[in-house]
């Protein structure tokens, strides 16, 4: 069964954390809903059992969002 991706777990930060950072940087909170919207995409292909090209290219997607948040918070 397809399951959302754990960003935060990824990044070490806790969900507290996060918020915080997000509140005070635009671009960050950006990131994060193009995130999870990439996110919630490659869950609705992978519940609908789409191609496996599709779903992998949309991990990729998903995956490049993922660098772009990890590069901004360094």
């Amino acid at each position: 069964m397809p399951v959302k991706h754990d960003l935060l777990a990824d990044l070490n930060l806790t969900k507290d954390q996060f918020i915080e950072k997000k509140r005070h940087d635009p671009r960050l909170s950006q990131l994060h809903e193009d995130y999870n919207r990439k996110d919630a995409e490659v869950v609705d292909a992978e519940n609908d059992s789409a191609a496996d090209d599709t779903v992998t290219r949309l991990r990729k997607e998903r995956l490049k969002i993922k660098d772009e948040i990890v590069a901004h918070l360094k």
